[in-house]
Order: C-alpha cells, then structure tokens, then sequence
C-alpha cells in the first residue's frame, strides 16, 4: 500500500502525537507542581497512538481504546456525575475516538480485516449518546434541603390563595430603585401571573440615541446602561450614561422631555447612571415635582418633571457640585453612579472614588442636601471625631481618602434611619496606611439619622478589606420573628462574598447567628491582615466552596490541563488569600460578584428572598513599583497634576505605595473560564426557616464563545450576570443581567422558567413593573449592554405587557 493510500492514518497519525507531545510536557510540568499524573499519562498514551497510526498499525486503536477507557474511569472518579465537569475531560476524546474508528481509518490499518456493517453503526451510536449525556444531562446544584423546600413551597400555596390586603389601593408606582425606600424591589401587582405570563408580548420600544462612544468601551473602561426607570403618575424617568435625563410616557414610551447636561467624562473610567429620584415639593414652592439626577462629572441637577427644564431655585440655577469641600478632585475620581436617596427632605448620596489610583482620594463622606435650594443639610465624614458636621465652612474640606458608600441607599422613614452601604479607603489593593477610622467604618452597613446625620451604628462584614469586597447597595428592610416569635424590625444585607447578614435594624445586631473564623495569613510585608473573618452561620450562604485541582476547566483536555498548571502556580489558600510578591494570587469570591450592585429582591408577605448569583474568579498579580514601570504598566508620576491614566482598567497604580497590583479574571487559553461551570445561578432563600428553597443555574453561553466569539452556542453551563431582580405578589420573578440577552420570567414557588424573550442588546440592569393608565401591567428593562461582560451594547428600553383586550 502506498504513501497516498495511508495519507488518513499518517496525518491523523501526526496530529495525534503532536498533541501527545503537548500532553506530556504539560503534564511533567504539572507533576512537578505536585498536580495530577493523568496527562503525562494521557500524553503518553497519545503519542504512542499517533506513532502507530503514522506506521499503520492495528494496534494504535487498541492503545487508544484502552487510554479512552482510562480516562473514562478518571473522569468519574475525579468528577463523579457531574456533566459539565465531565465535558472537557470527555468530549474531546470520545470525538478523537470516533474518528479513529470510521472504516476509512480502520481499512487503512487492517486493509485484509473484515470491517462490519454493524460495527460502523455500534460505534458512532455509542459515541453519540455520550455526547449527548455531556450536553444535555444538566443537573440541578445537588443536596438542597428538600424537607424545608416542601415546607416552603406549601406556606407559599397558602399565601397565593390569600386576597390582597387592601386591592383597591394598589401602589402604581415605582418611585425607588427598589420601588420603595426599603429596598425590596417587590410589586403588589398580580395582573401578569404564572398562568398568563407566556402570553407576554413587545408592548413599546425606546432607543435613548446615546452610545459608546470612542474608547468608552474599550481596554476594560465601561459604558454600561444599567438604568432602573423610576414611575410617578403617568411618566416613566431614566437617565443615560453620558448623563441625559428622560421622560417617557408610561404607556407609549413616547418621548415627552430631554435634559442634555453635557458632562465631561472624558477621564470617567466607568459610564453608568442606574436612576433618578423624586421629590414632591409643598404646594406654592416653585418648581413643585422635580426629577434629582446624577451628572457624571460629580453634580447633581434637579428638573421640573413636567417639563424638564432646571429648577433655578436649586443651587446655581439648577445645579450643585458634588467636589465641594473634597478638596483637590481629578478628572474622573469622583461621580456618581446610583440613585440619590430622597426622604424627609434631604437628598442624601455619596459617590464613587476611582479605586486603585493613588493615596489620598477624594474623601468618601456622604453628604445630604436640601432639595428645594441645593443647600447642604448635613455630612458624615468618619475621620472627624464627631463623625457629622453641619454646615461647613466654604474653605473646609472632608478627610480624604476615606470608604466611600457609592451603591444605592435604603431607608427605615418610619424610623428616621438611613442605611449605607460602605466600600474602603483607598488604595482598595494595599491597606498597610488605613488609619483606625478606615478601618471602622469599611466594608460596612452603617445607619444614620435622616435629618442629622448622627451614626447610629454600624456592622463590618469584612475586617481590613484587601479585595474590593465593599458593600455594594444597602439593605432590604423586611420585619421577621426572631425563635421566639417575636417580631423584629430586620434588615438583609447581601455582599459581594455571597453572605447574607441579618440585623436588627435598630440596633445593628445580628438577627442570625454571624461567627468569626480564620482567615489565611502573609502577604505583603507590613500589611496587617486580620486573622479573622465574619460569617453568616445563621443564614445560608452563597459563597463558592474552595477551590481544588479538579475545579480547574476548559473547553478541552488542552486548555484544561494549562488551567490546572495555572492554579498548581497561583498562590491561594481559600477566600481571602492576602496578595504577595512572590506568586500571582487566586481571588475567590472576587470583586465582581457573588452579589453586586444589584442586591437580592424580597417578597414581604412571603418572606423570601430571591438573588441571582455570580461566580467569576480572578487573578491578582502584585508588583514592585519600579518593576511595573519597567514592563510599560503605569507611568511614574511626581504626586502632581492630573495621575496618568492606567493603559488599562485592571491596572491600579496605587500611587504613593510602593506596589502596583493588576487584576483580571481567570481565563484559559480559549477565553473560557478556568473554574468549571455553573457561572450564574438563580436562588430563593424562606426567611423564616432561614434555609434555601431553591436554586437553579440561570443563563446560557449563546452570546460567548471561545476567544471572545459570539457563536450562539447555547449550552446551560448557567451564565454571568450582572443587574437584579424584581418579584411580584403574583409568584413571578423577572430577571435580565444574564449575559445572553434574555429577559426570563420565573416561577418564585419552584425557580421553574415560565418565558424567556431575547433582547436586542445586554439586559444588564434591575427590571421594573408597574400599572398603566390603560389598565395594562408593564415589565420594563433597559438593554444597553455592560462594558466589562461584553455583552452587547445599545440604548433600549423595552417594555413588555400581555396582549390588548380583544386581541388573541
């Protein structure tokens, strides 16, 4: 037989040792990190194969087969059951596998051996129906608590049968981010319900006209349209990125005003706006009813709702600047992106710090003005000793360099108290110069005074923040019994570690149990880490377990095996590994989620929560000042002017510390995730029984792809999300934030997905709801995309409602 005849076996033959090769390398590099022995093994026995195929012998399937049965047993054993663990571990090879028994390659090998028909059937259908169990046998998370998930669902059917308390004076509006000041992002609303909400069709269509702009998208500075409408009466109010106040109709969504107050961001490394407020003036006060918005270059305006024009009555025809009293203030390092908190006549906010530039920052005080003048009403700035001050002085500024609290507030009116959720001193990466007021008040929910500003008291839910883990959006209220059946005015406070904190939101005290346990040690050198952490004991918790070896994923045996060779060389003793010199760190959970700006939604009457969750590890290299400006990372810079601006956003520069720190997350060689799936997850926890009632991976990879493509693959690995959810007295939860562009309704008794829709570009905001004048319950998300996903980006607004009376 001549060369052109065994051309198949020969090539074939020649790939598979080449990829043997790689296998083996690897996995003598991975041995030598003390890593799993499978792929010098499975290198081994691949280029052995690929030896036999380029010789033409029989024998190079029966080494395959004999490896294909050796990984098999591997992958059960190392994986158990586990579908998307198993896939690169498997697919990859069943394929090679196929192929190497198509008749062509087998006559090639055995030109005188009688190749079966049945054998060509055998074969390929074996190898089809594993494929198949790869990809479609996609379990549920494991070991739910399936007595208190019954218990659950039956107080949830009792509920459901119960008549609202007071239906004639349902609440239309949504005047909050969470459409009340207590955060839950919850409507009394019943009209779209589980047995009608597949009916769900396009009801309107908004496009805002602002984009990204040159380089707002680019080299990870996002352009994000996160926005959640705010409804008063018969109008919906959104703001932009680039900071344009709008009104629309609530029934049309046709345009009725637009504000341009033409910031400048041309430094901004993060474009977002996630809403406006509302206050309604006494009656005869000009300007009665006005809209209060974020202006991106740190001001604040506020519009007359009806016509969209500034009040002039409010502090310089219209507008205040927030770098007031802050001292020297960079381009870029101060604005705000969430919603003002507007109660008992006070706008109170603070802002977002640009984390990771340099010492001394901008402070983080929060501030309250008056919303008629625009005057300042109070400040609570933590390094003063008194912790508020009134009035200051035109020539007095706030400590600098102080936690900021820039997610969105909540607030107890009844009570007077104002919920803030804190982030951490700045540098957010270096904590060895943090004073005993930083160290306070980080990474914390602190409660004020409305109308003074006065602490009332806070709580920590992380001791000396070296990971970005600040507290993203302040507290859900919700009233509990605590085991003794007594009714306790409580709070939930989420985190970006996936703990839930119940307190006493009087009081700060913990409603369910919190316990300090060890936290890893080292680090860099004078950098004080705490050698404890709390935890939520008495809450289940959504942290991700530590990770191992076998965690390490890829979409192949290749890219899987260079993760694994990653993580044998990462330094990472659990959540909370402090950074250090000597190795690139593993951080997980990370700065981006299990929970981020976006919190968790709370039924009142139920009382459950629902959070979707999302589980992206990172990696942190640390480096000497000098060493990172010799490898072009940051410029050096003499403390003077306007900082350089990082070549990238997961640079921080930190300047006045002596190290450099670059964070990004971990990927393999495809661009796929280094940790197995799932990526996201929805889940509900009954707040009475404190245990989980349910929780579902949510999201597919239809919008990813290897190496960044958008390949409309769409395999159930559960997907990263970022945006929130709202439920309804109905039993239904509404969520977007997934990064394949859907909105999906959910079943809140059981997780089960009732409708879906595709959106035209990335949902990543908190969806709205709310009654029209027309009669018709609308669902509302913006679809503008996330720059730091990479989700589509665009300017939608899409609204949704069932179909008209009258029409099928």
């Amino acid at each position: 037989m001549n060369l052109f005849q065994r051309s198949t076996p020969v090539f074939t033959g020649a790939l598979v040792a080449l990829v043997g090769l790689f296998l083996f390398g690897g996995g003598i590099w991975l041995v030598m990190l003390h890593g799993s022995p499978y792929y010098l093994l499975a290198g081994l026995a691949l280029l052995i194969t690929g030896v036999g195929l380029i010789r033409g012998r029989w024998w190079s399937l029966w080494v395959y087969g004999l490896a294909w049965l050796g990984t098999v047993a591997w992958a059960l054993w190392e994986s158990g059951l586990d579908a998307w663990a198993l896939e690169p571990r498997l697919l990859v090879p069943t394929l090679l596998g196929l192929y190497l028994l198509l008749p062509r390659i087998r006559r090639r090998l055995h030109p005188r051996k009688n190749i079966s028909s049945a054998r060509n059937v055998i074969f390929p259908l074996i190898g089809v129906i594993l494929i198949a169990l790869l990809f479609f046998a996609h379990p549920y998370p494991r070991d739910l608590p399936e007595q208190a998930q019954a218990q659950a669902q039956a107080q949830a059917q009792a509920q459901l049968a119960q008549p609202s308390s007071s239906p004639e004076n349902i609440d239309n509006d949504w005047r909050y981010y969470g459409r009340t000041p207590r955060g839950e992002r919850w409507s009394p609303l019943t009209q779209i319900s589980q047995q009608n909400v597949d009916q769900l069709e396009p009801a309107w269509e908004y496009r805002t006209g602002d984009v990204a702009r040159s380089g707002e998208n680019k080299d990870g500075y996002e352009f994000n349209f996160e926005v959640t409408p705010i409804k008063v009466g018969d109008t919906l109010y959104i703001c932009t990125p680039h900071s344009q106040v709008i009104a629309l109709d609530a029934v049309s969504g046709a345009e009725r005003w637009r504000f341009d107050p033409k910031p400048e961001t041309g430094n901004n490394a993060y474009l977002a706006c996630r809403g406006v407020a509302y206050y309604e003036a006494p009656a005869g006060t000009e300007c009665p009813q006005r809209i209060i918005s974020p202006v991106a270059d740190a001001r604040l305006v506020a519009l007359d709702a009806n016509t969209g024009k500034p009040c002039a009555n409010f502090g310089d025809k219209g507008f205040i600047s927030l770098r007031q009293h802050l001292g020297d203030v960079p381009k870029g390092f101060h604005f705000v992106t969430s919603p003002p908190l507007v109660v008992r006549d006070r706008v109170i906010l603070g802002g977002w710090i640009y984390d990771g530039q340099k010492t001394n920052e901008p402070s983080g005080a929060v501030r309250a003005f008056d919303p008629i003048t625009g005057q300042i009403a109070w400040a609570w700035d933590v390094g003063r000793p008194e912790s508020v001050v009134s009035h200051p002085a035109p020539d007095e500024s706030f400590t600098p360099g102080t936690p900021n609290a820039w997610g969105v507030y909540t607030a107890d009116v009844e009570r007077g108290l104002v919920y803030l959720p804190t982030g951490n001193a700045v540098p957010d990466y270096y904590g060895a110069k943090r004073r005993p007021f930083d160290e306070k008040y980080s990474s914390s929910v602190v409660a004020l005074d409305i109308e003074t500003g006065a602490p009332k008291w806070s709580f920590q839910t992380l001791h000396h923040d070296l990971w970005d883990m600040d507290v993203p959006i302040g507290p859900t209220l919700v009233d509990l019994q605590d085991t003794n059946g007594k009714n306790v005015p409580a709070l939930v406070q989420t985190t970006k570690r996936g703990e839930l904190f119940v307190l006493n939101r009087e009081t700060g005290e913990p409603v369910a149990q919190v316990a300090e346990k060890p936290a890893p040690q080292g680090g860099l050198p004078g950098e004080p880490v705490s050698a404890t952490q709390p935890y939520s004991v008495g809450m289940p918790s959504f942290a991700p377990p530590q990770i191992e070896e076998k965690d390490a994923w890829g979409v192949t045996p290749i890219d899987q095996m260079l993760c694994r060779i990653e993580f044998r060389s990462l330094d990472y003793k659990g959540a909370f590994t402090p950074f250090s010199l000597d190795k690139k760190t593993l951080v997980y959970p990370a700065f981006d989620g299990v929970i981020d700006w976006h919190g968790a939604s709370v039924d009142p009457e139920r009382k459950r929560l629902y959070a979707n969750l999302s589980y992206i590890p990172f990696v942190a290299q640390t480096l000497e000042r000098s060493d990172a400006e010799k490898k072009g990372l940051v410029e050096p810079w003499d403390g003077k002017g306007q900082p350089p601006r990082p070549k990238k956003f997961a640079i921080n520069p930190q300047y006045g510390t002596p190290y450099v720190v670059k964070v990004d997350p971990w990927l393999g060689l495809l661009g796929a995730p280094c940790k197995a799936p799932p990526w996201g997850q929805l889940a509900a926890v009954d707040l009475r029984t404190r245990s989980v009632v349910w929780k579902h991976d949510v999201g597919t990879t239809r919008d990813m792809g290897p190496m960044g493509l958008h390949v409309n693959l769409p395999f159930p690995t559960g997907i990263f999300n970022i945006g929130g959810n709202v439920t309804t007295r109905s039993g239904l939860i509404f969520m977007g934030a997934t990064a394949d562009d859907y909105l999906r309704a959910f079943d809140a008794q059981n997780g089960k997905e009732l409708w879906k829709t595709r959106l035209p570009a990335g949902g990543q905001a908190t969806p709205m709801t709310y009654m029209g004048k027309d009669g018709r319950q609308y669902v509302v998300i913006a679809a503008g995309g996330h720059g730091g996903l990479q989700t589509r980006s665009g300017d939608y607004v899409e609204a949704f409602a069932l179909p008209k009376r009258g029409e099928p």
